[in-house]
């Protein structure tokens, strides 16, 4: 009996322990945490995670700090609460911070709790999300808090390209908090309950005497729409986590495995005659690019990253006869298509994530060129155009282009074309493939026959018809091999698909080398 009466007591003991570190920081800290529609770290999980697979790790773990008065303010879980659990059926490893418990400022104990899930996941090649919602470091801490961070940026630059690393901005990130989201593969924010800045508002007024919210500074639509430090901007936290689940979706768990390909009833040999009308007769008619993306993926279903961010290209993840694809594409609708340094940038990042965790590249191009301007050249457009020049050249995974329309000039290099190493270049009867357009070309090639001619203007028509019937179409690249083949767009679909099925155990190789140096 006493023996019954002792694991009683134990038991009971263990279940007062675990109610007091679900409480958080208690009662009224998450009445106020949960106003205006935002979750607690817990249940953040339970929307990310599938149900009643989360094992939670290090609940009982409390901060060590006696300064300030900090041992007056200990709680179980010291702010983040850490473990596994699954999405989809997928292992993953995640850690969520919880505000309730002093602002869930990074303390040591914090960070340890951290780079715990994080070494677990490098070992078992799982994915890491981070849920973050903090204050910052914690300054009773002083330096230790710092090393704390210091620790999870090591970890994310180590884990980089090999295991897939998600975070959500769920609440406050500032300070040296900002860096370690920076680093991860993907950025999730909510509007109008998250921000991200090096430093607040009232700092920037003191400095540079500047008035600015934090939702101006920091919000989610300016980074999801100016900076583009975050790739997606949801409406609210449950959104946001139910976002991350589809993402998960499209991705393998680590670097050694391919994509999980999913079942479709979107047939791989369906001939999408909508294709045949959708580029315009007029070269200099604008179209909606996704809508040849959407008419040629299974189920015309199309994931889009940084979907509000340098929208002259469209990136994304989608289908061909289940198998996940990335998708690159220029935007006629938005400044042409041409590529500037925002482009440049946000599509070279995209094709080095599919390409360190071995997801094919489908590119959809209609390019006139690079962006004039000094402010572009001011800026370096020409090392950010090399950005996606090496991204592509770089990449081993399988690498399918259509040219629709316009392929120009050094714009034409660098978004897959055979040169660099691409696999399959198809190009549309409507493609024009050259140098530059005609009406430039004749500029410079005939300048002089123009000037001499008894009528220039007419003259000038008439090298302009010649030049475009010449140049201005896909069989002078096609009889040199640099594309594949013409096809009729309505073939579009069948055609990558029966390219993917054909590379589906390509293996290519780079030279020995520690790491490249891209255009940084």
């Amino acid at each position: 009996m006493e023996i019954e009466n002792a694991n009683q007591a134990r038991l009971q003991d263990l279940d007062k322990r675990n109610e007091q570190a679900m409480q958080g920081g208690g009662t009224a800290r998450v009445a106020k945490h949960k106003e205006g529609g935002r979750l607690t770290a817990r249940e953040r999980l339970d929307v990310l995670l599938d149900p009643g697979s989360f094992v939670e790790m290090d609940r009982f773990v409390t901060h060590r700090c006696v300064n300030f008065e900090m041992d007056k303010q200990v709680v179980p879980g010291d702010g983040v609460v850490t473990g596994y659990g699954r999405v989809n059926g997928k292992l993953v490893y995640v850690a969520s911070q919880d505000f309730t418990v002093i602002g869930g400022s990074m303390s040591r104990t914090q960070a340890n709790k951290i780079c715990k899930v994080m070494d677990l996941a490098l070992k078992n090649g799982a994915p890491v999300i981070c849920l973050n919602d903090s204050g910052g470091a914690r300054i009773q801490e002083g330096i230790e808090s710092l090393g704390g961070y210091a620790d999870i940026f090591t970890r994310n630059v180590l884990a980089s390209g090999v295991v897939p690393q998600i975070t959500a901005i769920l609440g406050p990130c500032a300070g040296g908090a900002v860096y370690s989201p920076s680093i991860t593969d993907f950025v999730f924010m909510v509007k109008e309950t998250s921000y991200m800045f090096v430093t607040g508002p009232d700092v920037i007024k003191t400095v540079t005497h500047e008035d600015i919210t934090k939702e101006e500074l920091g919000g989610a639509a300016t980074h999801s729409q100016k900076s583009g430090v975050a790739h997606f901007a949801t409406e609210d936290d449950k959104h946001c986590l139910l976002m991350i689940r589809e993402l998960l979706n499209f991705l393998p768990a680590n670097n050694l495995d391919d994509a999980p390909i999913l079942p479709t009833e979107d047939k791989p040999d369906r001939i999408v005659e909508a294709l045949n009308k959708i580029i315009p007769d007029n070269p200099k008619k604008p179209y909606d690019m996704l809508n040849v993306v959407t008419e040629c993926v299974d189920e015309g279903y199309f994931l889009e990253v940084h979907k509000y961010y340098a929208q002259n290209i469209i990136v994304g993840f989608a289908r061909f006869n289940g198998r996940p694809v990335g998708i690159v594409a220029n935007q006629p609708n938005v400044l042409a298509g041409c590529l500037n340094i925002e482009a440049s940038r946000k599509a070279a990042r995209f094709i080095r994530f599919c390409d360190s965790f071995n997801i094919p590249i489908v590119s959809f191009v209609d390019v006139p060129g690079f962006l004039p301007g000094k402010d572009q050249e001011w800026n370096g457009i020409i090392t950010h155009g090399a950005k996606l020049l090496y991204a592509y050249a770089e990449a081993t995974v399988p690498k399918i282009t259509v040219i629709t329309r316009k392929a120009y000039g050094g714009a034409y290099i660098v978004m897959g074309s055979k040169l660099l190493r691409s696999d399959v270049n198809l190009a549309y009867p409507s493609a024009e493939i050259a140098v530059m357009g005609a009406e430039g070309a004749v500029n410079i090639v005939f300048r002089e026959q123009i000037k001499k001619a008894k009528d220039p203007v007419a003259e000038k028509a008439k090298l302009i018809a010649d030049y475009e019937k010449k140049f201005s179409n896909p069989y002078v690249s096609a009889e040199l091999g640099y594309t594949d083949e013409v096809i009729e767009p309505a073939m579009t679909r069948k055609r990558i698909i029966d390219s993917l099925e054909m590379l589906k155990h390509k293996r290519d190789i780079t030279p020995p080398k520690k790491h490249g140096n891209i255009p940084l």
